[in-house]
Order: C-alpha cells, then structure tokens, then sequence
C-alpha cells in the first residue's frame, strides 16, 4: 500500500469537476475531503489541516477571494492552487495578492492538477539542504527555518513569496527575466503568464518595505542587492 501524500482539500461546487479531481488526486496517494461551498470549506481547512488546497473561485456563499483572505488573516500559509474561469482574470490576480501560490484555469487537464498540487507542495517544503541565511542590514533570512526579519521583526511570507525572495538572494546581482523566474522559483517547463511574477515580487516589496533588495531591470526582469554589512 501507497503510503499516503496527506490531505488534500478540494473546495468546488461543481460536483462532475470535484469527483475527477478527487480521482486524479486519489491515485497519487493523496487523501482528498471535498466541500461545495466556501463557508464549509474554511470551516474543513481548519479542522483538518489539509496539505494543500485546491480552491475554485466561483464559490456560492462565500467565494474563493473571501475564502482566501479569511485563511490568510488568520495566519493559516497552507499552499492554495486557484481554480479560476477564463474570464474572472481580475479575481485571479487578486487572489494571488492575497496569498494564493498558484493558479489553474479551466478547463484544464486533471493530470496538470495532479503536477500542480505536487509543485506546490514542493516550493512549500523549500530546496534540499540549503546555504547558509542571507543575512545583513535590515533583512535577514533563514532557509532553514523559512523565516524573515526585517529589522528584528519577523515577516510573514508565503511559501512561494520566500521561495522567490530567496532566490534572488542566492543569485544576487544576477538579472532574471521574468520566464527564468517561473521556470527556477516555480518550477514551470513553459512559458505561462508572466504576470504572476510581478505579482509576486510586488507582494514581497509591500511586506519588506523599504528593506527590500528587489530591484526593477527595466525591460529585463529582477535582481537582488546583496545583503549589507
């Protein structure tokens, strides 16, 4: 027998799409508890502390926006994967500023799922065996631990928001293009919409202030100032 992944929560009202989700997932050694509505799916995330969620936006009740701003406002940094219609762009962008790590739009292939959940899953464990914390001035970092402060007071990052903020750190002075960043932070083999890193790299400059090291290379893509003394 399998030993199982953990538990994955599927909050979708659309049943035939949830059942094949629940297949898919299942058959990776996944456990799976699905819920219809977004008030009892807030209520099972924080029951059953699920590894992962995937979470459709248009949600009767409580949609998928307030489901996620209420997970995060209570401190809850569980990887949420969006499910989102082709049209519902602005709600997209939205969730992932409010703490969402990745997105799916359907339809989509039940096997890209599956590979997205385990992506999540994998930026939210962190690199194996990583350097030394980047550390000086205002900012440092602990890879270890998956921690950041900003002069002396701890910064709550998603697991994708560090992943991201580590990266250019470990890399700094080097420039990424915007393609670069989805292929090594997000682990992406294609191109996909590049929106999704200024999304990102503006949420990590709201946290950090104006202690961030992120720097802008206009027509490029990003880099990171080496920590200072």
């Amino acid at each position: 027998m399998t030993e199982s992944r953990g538990l994955v929560l599927i909050v979708e009202d659309e049943r035939h799409i949830s059942d094949v989700q629940r297949l898919y997932l299942t058959r990776e050694g996944f456990g799976v508890h699905v819920e219809a509505d977004g008030a009892a799916g807030l209520a099972a995330a924080r029951r059953l502390h699920p590894v992962a969620i995937v979470l459709d936006i248009g949600l009767p009740g409580m949609d998928g926006i307030a489901f996620c701003r209420a997970l995060r406002d209570a401190g809850d940094w569980t990887p949420v994967l969006l499910v989102t219609a082709r049209g519902e762009e602005a709600d997209r962008i939205l969730g992932l500023e409010l703490g969402a790590d990745d997105y799916l739009t359907k339809p989509f292939s039940p096997r890209e799922l599956v590979a997205r959940v385990k992506t999540v899953l994998r930026r939210a464990a962190g690199p194996p065996g990583p350097p030394p914390g980047s550390t000086g001035g205002r900012l440092s970092v602990d890879p270890v631990g998956r921690t950041v402060r900003r002069d002396g007071e701890p910064v709550e990052l998603t697991a994708t928001e560090f992943n991201l903020l580590h990266h250019l750190l470990q890399h700094a002075g080097q420039v990424f293009t915007r393609e670069q960043l989805l292929a090594q932070v997000w682990g992406y083999a294609r191109y996909r919409d590049t929106r999704m890193v200024d999304v990102f790299v503006s949420q990590v400059r709201a946290k950090l202030g104006d202690a961030s090291p992120i720097r802008t290379v206009r027509g490029v893509g990003y880099s990171a100032t080496a920590p200072g003394p």
